[in-house]
């Protein structure tokens, strides 16, 4: 796991170099709106790229997390099915519903049933390396997201430009993010980690919950701002010194909720005196989003390496998909 963190930024070059070679049909049909399909580390993605793009795109954008998909989806849905392995059921079961509405179809996978059937019904579709566990291979899914919009005119550009600037900004703060990434999993040891974000950063905040819970073994959860401060809130009573707040904090997020962000510290303050504030760094959103992944990424494999687990491994998901294969 460790060297495919590293590897962080050489797979989003070899996804953005590997766009020069894509060969993808034009769509005749009207698209009115998009459904992206996929779930854990093939869906985190989607929901990363939809709140990317919400400000200039035009197009509404749902992502779908569940085996059955929405009413609305007809042949005038664009329904992109991402799966690393190609084998997720979830996936497969809402490519056939889509296919059934006579959506336009797309897919992004490294093979198994979904590269087949898109090579059989001639579906556009990315193929992407294989071999890496979906979470760690989020630098070569992610860019094809991008590329795929763009080529069905979702979203005005590819993006290539912010995710070049991206692999030099990591590249050169490399040092600098593991050595805050040290700092904050020494924070995080043995806590409950409570991650909040403004809400245009939820998907990043996501990743880094589902990076803890896969990498680090470890439960916690996340909110967004404001909405946190219409429930959530009224949940902090009790001093709790297990409890560690994370804050993601972005230049770019709402004025009021930069306010907002400081009432709530003095809150958490009476309960925990764990509260640490991540800042991103990057000029625009998508360079944010990235630095604050790669981050998180280090973050959850040295809390791994400090309780002496191993990050890899993920057998309570594998015994639940080989109880569901036998029913």
């Amino acid at each position: 796991m460790k060297n495919l963190i590293e590897d962080f930024t050489k797979h989003i070059q070899h996804a953005i170099t590997s766009a020069n070679n894509l060969s993808l049909n034009p769509c005749s049909k009207k698209i009115d709106n998009v459904l992206i399909c996929g779930l854990g580390g093939s869906g985190i993605g989607a929901t990363i790229i939809a709140q990317i793009v919400a400000p200039t795109c035009s197009y509404p954008i749902l992502v779908n997390k569940d085996y059955k998909i929405p009413a609305f989806v007809n042949e005038n849905t664009l329904v992109v099915v991402c799966s690393y392995s190609g084998n997720t059921e979830e996936s497969i079961e809402m490519l056939v519903l889509a296919e059934q509405q006579n959506a336009i179809i797309t897919c992004i996978t490294s093979g198994g049933k979904l590269a087949e059937i898109a090579q059989e019904k001639k579906y556009n579709h990315i193929m992407i390396p294989g071999g890496h566990p979906p979470r760690a291979a989020f630098g070569l899914a992610f860019p094809p997201l991008f590329q795929l919009l763009a080529h069905y005119n979702i979203i005005e550009k590819n993006y290539r430009d912010e995710f070049e600037s991206a692999i030099k900004l990591i590249n050169n703060e490399e040092a600098n993010i593991i050595l805050e990434a040290k700092n904050i999993a020494d924070k995080l040891i043995n806590k409950i980690p409570i991650i909040y974000a403004e809400a245009n950063y939820e998907g990043v905040a996501i990743r880094f919950r589902q990076q803890i819970n896969e990498n680090s073994k470890m439960l916690c959860w996340h909110h967004v701002i404001p909405e946190m401060n219409h429930n959530e809130l009224v949940g902090w009573t009790t001093k709790d010194e297990d409890l560690a707040v994370v804050i993601f904090r972005n230049e770019d997020d709402y004025f009021r909720n930069q306010k907002r962000i400081e009432v709530n510290k003095t809150v958490f303050s009476n309960y925990t005196s764990t509260i640490i504030e991540i800042h991103s760094k990057g000029n625009t959103r998508l360079e944010r989003a990235l630095y604050l992944i790669h981050l998180g990424d280090w973050v959850s494999y040295l809390i791994a390496e400090q309780k002496g687990i191993d990050v890899t491994e993920v057998n309570v998901i594998t015994n639940l998909k080989n109880a569901l294969a036998k029913i």
